[in-house]
């Protein structure tokens, strides 16, 4: 016999079950995240049941295909409680919200825990980049890397570990930094590089940064600097030639100043000192070979070996001609044979000739052209004091402008020579150790100043000539036979304030009296004055000796008529 109720219990039911309604209605909020069962599946939606009055749909596009393949009836699903009725009193839920607000959730935790997350730049905007780390977040171009980048754009698609150091989830806001953890990462292996420094020590780096006197080295998070006389023994003329940036290094530590943190850094120390044997290895007069490194004005630098150079000076480059500057003869990464000619291993320097190496040829110069040999050869130069002539490669002889003539006077060789011209002289002097051959153009005919001028030309005698040249002491006179004779100026016989060449002109014809003829000297002096006065003289004594004979012819006329007046009387 079964139990009847009452009317009493009934309500009581009816009162319990409205309870556990408005329960689950309470615990139910708009704007929160709880936990569903999927109670089916169509291709537009999933439906889920929150234990709510109704069950809620999420539409389809919330999902990835993949999620939708995967999906099946039972699975339970976090969602986001959008609207507990809709207008039609449906439960509205998402999906999308929910994965979004437990994203958020995530960034908090670990933005409160300066715990890291994975970023991938997604994007260039003003002043930073774009990161996607389950939302969008701003990483601002300082918080990039250590150091300014350059190729921002080579970044995109980039995925780097980052730090959340702001976040507003109400705004939607987030900045990351890649450089906090950058800077954790160098002072811990900064700290862990000092720990174990120590000077002596081999170490492994990076090349950082590159200078113009050395490289800096990254030792793991702090930096050494390998200046450029600690690369190598040898020449380095900029650190760019050994180093690129990334590259890794071995290098010795010199010197760490704990104080201040600098550390000094070594490549060449790794290897012994090539200049410890090279007085042995190199001895004065020794041949060797090398490679040219470098050119200055005054020389070439010669590698012989990693680290040992030696100088060819540009007076020890050629026997044969002056060498002005060294690219003449010889270009960086020439092959070249030298001697050696000195060493010096304290100051680490090598003198090195080229022209040792082969026949001096001012060696056979007294056998090639022994003196008062008549030779041949090209005006090379022309300077103010003589005529340079080119008897072949390397050897020059001078005519002085004192052995160009017998009986002119030469300003400037140019009177006589022009440059390309072939000219015949004489050998007068050698000199081998200055390297010095005097030549003789006069020389080749015979001295007029031996017997021809001083029986052609007397003191006293007048002559005449014509003027070629006037300088500030006097004029010179060309005679007959090409001899020059001077007219000092004291012997012009010009007032004070005349000028020479107001006075005299060149081809002027003039006639001069000769006061001296020095053989010694090979020299003609001339005065017009003294002809001036001779001609004077000469005038008068013509005059007298007129007047006289007119005395005389008066006195015969005068006894004549006193003779016919007698007889007529």
């Amino acid at each position: 016999m079964g139990t009847v109720s009452t009317g009493s219990d009934a309500q009581l039911d009816r009162n319990a079950l409205a309870a556990l309604y408005e329960e689950t209605f309470r615990n139910l909020e708009e704007g929160t995240i709880t936990e569903g069962r999927v109670v089916a599946l169509t291709k537009d939606k999933v439906v889920v049941d929150i234990g709510y009055k109704s069950e809620g749909m999420i539409p389809g596009d919330q999902f990835s295909t993949e999620e939708l393949q995967n999906l099946k009836l039972g699975d339970k699903l976090q969602v986001y409680i959008e609207e507990c009725e809709d207008a039609d009193g449906n439960l509205v839920l998402s999906k999308e919200k929910a994965d979004k607000m437990k994203i958020w959730e995530e960034l908090e935790k670990l933005y409160k825990e300066e715990k890291s997350i994975e970023g991938k730049i997604i994007s260039r905007i003003k002043g930073g980049m774009m990161v996607d780390i389950g939302v969008k977040a701003f990483l601002p171009g300082s918080q990039i890397d250590l150091h300014p980048v350059r190729d921002l754009d080579g970044l995109v698609g980039k995925t780097f570990p980052l730090k959340i150091i702001k976040i507003n989830h109400r705004r939607g806001n987030v900045v990351v930094s890649r450089r906090v953890l950058l800077e954790e990462t160098r002072d811990k292996k900064r700290q862990t590089t000092l720990a174990n420094l120590k000077e002596g020590q081999l170490i492994q780096g990076m090349v950082k940064n590159i200078t113009d006197y050395g490289a800096f080295i990254d030792l793991g998070g702090i930096d050494g600097l390998l200046h450029i006389t600690d690369m190598s023994w040898g020449r380095v003329g900029h650190p760019s030639e050994m180093f690129s940036v990334g590259d890794k290094v071995e290098v010795t530590v010199l010197k760490y100043d704990r104080e201040t943190g600098r550390i000094s850094l070594g490549l060449k120390q790794k290897s012994a000192d090539p200049w410890t044997n090279v007085a042995g290895k190199y001895p004065i007069g020794t041949r060797v070979r090398g490679r040219v490194v470098s050119l200055t004005d005054y020389g070439a630098f010669v590698e012989l070996e990693p680290g040992v150079e030696g100088l060819v000076h540009v007076s020890e480059m050629s026997w044969t001609h002056e060498v002005r500057h060294p690219s003449r003869v010889v270009a960086v990464g020439d092959q070249v044979e030298a001697a050696v000619l000195n060493v010096d291993p304290a100051s680490r320097k090598i003198s090195l000739g080229m022209k040792q190496t082969a026949p001096n040829p001012w060696d056979m110069i007294e056998t090639k052209y022994p003196i008062g040999t008549r030779i041949e050869g090209k005006v090379k130069s022309l300077t103010d004091f003589g005529a340079f002539i080119g008897l072949e490669e390397g050897i020059d002889g001078l005519i002085h402008i004192s052995d160009m003539s017998w009986t002119k006077h030469i300003k400037h060789p140019s009177e006589l020579f022009k440059k390309g011209q072939k000219v015949e002289a004489i050998v007068l002097r050698i000199d081998k150790e200055k390297e010095r051959l005097s030549l003789g153009y006069k020389q080749l005919t015979r001295d007029p100043w031996d017997d021809e001028i001083p029986s052609r030309y007397h003191v006293g005698d007048s002559v005449t000539g014509k003027v070629s040249k006037v300088a500030d002491f006097g004029i010179f006179v060309e005679l007959e036979g090409g001899v020059e004779g001077l007219i000092h100026i004291s012997e012009a016989g010009l007032e004070s304030q005349t000028k020479l060449e107001e006075k005299f002109k060149l081809g002027e014809e003039v006639t001069a009296k000769i006061i001296k003829v020095d053989r010694e000297e090979r020299k003609i002096a001339l005065s017009l004055r003294e002809h001036h006065l001779d001609t004077d003289r000469r005038q008068m004594d013509e005059y007298h000796a007129s007047q006289g004979s007119l005395d005389q012819s008066l006195g015969r006329a005068a006894k004549q008529s006193r003779k016919r007046q007698q007889s007529d009387d």
